[in-house]
């Protein structure tokens, strides 16, 4: 028998009432959508400065996996306290650096500019369909997290090794990969929040960040491997 137990104003199992949980909801996408800005503006220094061009190969992985950990590393150490959120927000912004150099490849194409906006629109489109789905799923999820856990790890092996090989082709399969996991992700980390398994704002609009920027920085890839006009 299920030993969850529901009291009033409560969900089974997390003993997180209703209203509290569409608070951090509620908080979680003022904060993503916050979040955007500074990726968008770092996005524009690192194209306009080009001061990310240099960043290839093994000096590229080794900055932005330092970056990204250690960011993460402060996010999850301040998430309590009112450091938090601006730390998260330079995270983004650093985020937007790295991506710069992708987005000026893909600029670099007679028709960019279409491909940065078609990509723009399937990410949106992903997170409405996954935020969708975890409105209406009822079954708990949670399970899915491991397995997720461990396709973001292969997949990032795999991501790694073709820094060094430069293959497009694996590139394709890589971003296609990233897609799938990533929008799953999405699906995951909302219902943890939907259901109460996730109770602070800042780590989750950590996690629905990341999983948008897979998405987006994945699409994007492949539409330039794939879409890419040349002059």
């Amino acid at each position: 028998m299920n030993d969850q137990v529901t009291t009033l104003g409560h969900s089974a199992g997390y003993g997180i009432s209703q209203e509290e949980r569409h608070k951090v909801l509620r908080n979680t996408y003022w904060l993503l959508a916050l979040s955007m800005i500074p990726t968008v503006l770092g996005a524009w220094i690192g194209v306009t400065t080009g001061i990310t061009r240099s960043l290839t190969g093994g000096l590229g992985l080794i900055v932005f996996m330092g970056g990204a950990f250690g960011f993460m590393f402060a996010i999850e150490k301040t998430k309590r306290s009112a450091a938090g959120v601006p730390v998260l927000l330079a995270f983004t912004f650093f985020m937007g650096l790295m991506l710069s150099r992708m987005i000026g490849m893909v600029l670099g194409f007679k028709n960019g500019t279409d491909l940065i906006m078609t990509a723009f629109a399937g990410t949106a489109g992903v997170f409405f369909v996954m935020a969708s789905l975890a409105s209406v799923i009822k079954r708990d999820l949670s399970g899915m997290g491991k397995w997720l856990m461990v396709g973001a790890l292969v997949l990032m092996v795999g991501a790694v090794i073709n820094v060094f090989v430069g293959s497009s082709v694996g590139m394709m399969v890589i971003s296609v990969v990233a897609i799938g996991i990533f929008s799953a992700y999405m699906l995951y980390d909302l219902k943890q929040i939907l259901d109460g398994g996730e109770t602070n704002y800042i780590s989750a609009t950590l996690a629905l960040y990341l999983d948008i920027f897979n998405v987006f920085q994945s699409l994007l890839a492949l539409l330039g491997i794939m879409g890419g006009e040349r002059d």
